[in-house]
């Protein structure tokens, strides 16, 4: 039911509206999670004991003897910076802004207010074990702590923001790579087409999305396998192609599609098939390779014409 009522609702409405409730959402979480930080640390006594309550071996990057070490550490970390660097959210953001001044300015206002506001889910998140004891799901931490600690209304308020802030994402997550998609290749390849029916191929582009965005959700059991999932999905080839686009002239169109493809369909086999531990740097190395060697291969034929 729920992603029906996001695919409705994203085919229906427009950027502008997502715009507006993204900007209205946000500000009740941030001012919900501010409010609900205080409200702990307030119960605790002050911030020094607040953190007292934090137990150490939540703040290891990972378990004694786990599986994968530090390989699987650095697979982590790749996908988190490579994975962002191409993230729609932050393509979308820049893209849709009038001047590069603006795009600047835009980008690096984001970035600090996900440092600065991330501070307190951080926070929520290693302190809420030692706070709700016994919670099964884990991932339900933070509604966790919000009905135990704010008062009623203001616990009411919080969730529905909470629930709408998530569907707005998922909103803006539909919408931006439809446009993407509708513009970039299905106008290119059906030319001429009128004001009308580009609205209609965006609509059957979001439309198409959600499909593909419930399997990848209904193929996992936790949502940070979910984040894990959506951000290693074809991100290494499109990473690949963005660092030698940017600051490069090296590679075409075939490098490129080459990269995507090598990319996504090796961190597909090495997850889905081999269960290896580090699928991501397998396809960030395969979408690399790809890309130099069709490039060489370009720069070959173009010096021979």
């Amino acid at each position: 039911m729920a992603a029906f009522l996001v695919g409705v609702y994203s085919i229906v409405g427009g950027l502008l509206a997502d715009a507006v409730t993204d900007v209205i959402q946000g500000l009740a979480v941030i001012i919900g999670l501010a409010v609900l930080t205080f409200f702990i640390v307030v119960h605790l006594g002050a911030s020094r004991p607040a953190c007292a309550e934090i137990k150490p071996e939540r703040l290891q990057l990972m378990k004694a003897g786990g599986p994968g070490g530090w390989d699987r550490l650095r697979s982590m970390q790749a996908i988190v910076m490579c994975g962002s660097i191409v993230a729609v959210e932050l393509i979308s953001r820049f893209l849709g802004s009038r001047t590069a001044s603006i795009a600047t300015v835009g980008t690096v206002t984001g970035g600090l207010m996900y440092l600065a506001v991330g501070i307190f889910p951080l926070f929520l998140g290693l302190i809420g074990p030692s706070l709700i004891k016994n919670l099964v799901q884990t991932e339900q931490i933070v509604p966790k702590l919000a009905e135990t600690y704010l008062p009623p209304l203001a616990y009411a308020l919080f969730i529905g923001a909470l629930v709408s802030a998530i569907l707005s994402v998922v909103h803006a997550a539909l919408h931006a790579p439809a446009a993407q998609l509708s513009h970039n290749i299905v106008t290119r390849v059906v030319p001429g087409l009128s004001d009308r029916a580009r609205l209609r191929v965006v609509r059957l582009c979001v439309l198409a999305l959600s499909m593909v965005a419930y399997g990848l959700a209904t193929s996992v059991d936790r949502i940070k396998e979910l984040v894990e999932l959506a951000s290693a999905f074809g991100s290494a080839g499109a990473f690949v192609v963005a660092i030698f686009g940017l600051f490069t002239r090296f590679g075409g169109s075939g490098a490129a599609i080459t990269a995507l493809l090598a990319g996504s369909l090796v961190w597909a086999w090495g997850r889905f098939v081999m269960a290896l531990e580090t699928p991501y740097l397998v396809g960030l190395a395969a979408a690399l390779a790809g890309y130099v060697l069709v490039g060489l291969i370009e720069r070959h034929r173009a010096t021979e014409s």
